[in-house]
Parts: C-alpha cells; structure tokens; sequence
C-alpha cells in the first residue's frame, strides 16, 4: 500500500492559496513577501522529491505547473521525473503536456483510493487546495508535510475544509521552528 503525502506551505490560519505568487489572489507570494529566506527552512522540499515517487495534483495545480516545472530542470528534477496523476472529471488526455513524463488521470477519489492499493513509493500531493480537502475529507491522506508560515491571510483557499465530521488524531512525527518564524509540521495520520 501506498502513502499518500500532503506537502504544503500554510499560514498560521489554514490559507494555501498562492503561496508562491500566483494570480488573482491579493496576498499572493506571501511565502518570500516580508519574510527572510532560510535555506534550512526549505530542506523538506528536497526530501520530497528523494522520496516520492510519483505525484498527484488536482486540474488546477496540474494546469498551473505544467507549463513551468518541466523546465525547471535545476528546481524539480525528481518529480519532473516521477509519474504524474492528476484527479479530474473534464481535463481530456489530449490536454496533458507531452514533455512532463507519464501522466495519467483519476476521475474520482475511488481511483485515488486504487492508486495507494498498488506496489510503490509514497505519492506526494502538490498545491491542489480543493483535491486536498476532499482527500481529507474522504480519510485518503496519510501524513502531512506541512511548512507553516508566521502570516495571518484571512480569505483565501484553505488546506482544510469546514465539513463536519469525526475528529481525526494527528501524530507529530517531526517538527523544527526556524529564525524566520517557519515552522515545519510532520504528521502523520492515525488511524
């Protein structure tokens, strides 16, 4: 069975919308806005793509990356390696690019589930604010890889949703608070 890995930089209230400087978002860049870069902060982000192997991204995030990661050769070379699945009911195969390596897509969370029934490595989920709620929802996530950032943001796309449901317990399996107030959160899911 699979892991399944939720990577993501959050605010200190659950915002994940544009962290890196994305459109049509008013705070969008508020990972490097105001805040001192700290290489030691960042090292998970290394450690995913040694790690992973193969990536799952919503429409949106699949439609936003693949464009630039591919030639990002430096920045992404283990996941623009890795496979590729992209959970949507209307992106068309003939609308997946042809130069980020092999790319399949899901058309529902029951496909999800089947994909960490199979033989391989951790699957590590990317962005995709609106995938990651309902996988969440849906019991899906195995652990969270979780960069905080010491902003408040308000509106915006949240990594958690507001549904009610049972209360789900966390295991911290590590953490590391860094000079420029980033906090990194490793939890993993218990079941």
């Amino acid at each position: 069975m699979r892991t399944l890995i939720t990577t993501a930089f959050v605010s200190l209230d659950g915002v994940v919308e544009a962290p890196g400087g994305e459109d049509g978002y008013r705070n969008a860049g508020w990972t490097f806005q105001g805040i001192e870069f700290d290489p030691a902060a960042y090292e998970l982000k290394g450690r995913e793509q040694e790690e992973a192997a193969a990536m799952l991204l919503g429409r949106v995030s699949y439609q936003a990356f693949a464009p630039v990661w591919p030639g990002m050769t430096d920045e992404f070379p283990g996941y623009n390696a890795m496979p590729k699945y992209v959970v949507s009911t209307t992106l068309k195969d003939q609308d997946l690019v042809d130069n980020w390596g092999d790319t399949t897509i899901l058309r529902s969370l029951d496909d999800v589930a089947a994909l960490k029934e199979t033989d391989g490595g951790p699957v590590i989920v990317h962005g995709s604010a609106t995938l990651n709620r309902n996988l969440s929802d849906a019991g899906l996530i195995d652990r969270y890889h979780l960069l905080v950032f010491p902003v408040l943001l308000g509106a915006g796309k949240r990594l958690f949703s507001a549904t009610d449901k049972d209360k789900q317990g966390l295991k911290l399996v590590d953490s590391q608070s860094y000079g420029n107030g980033i906090q990194k959160l490793i939890y993993d899911v218990v079941r």
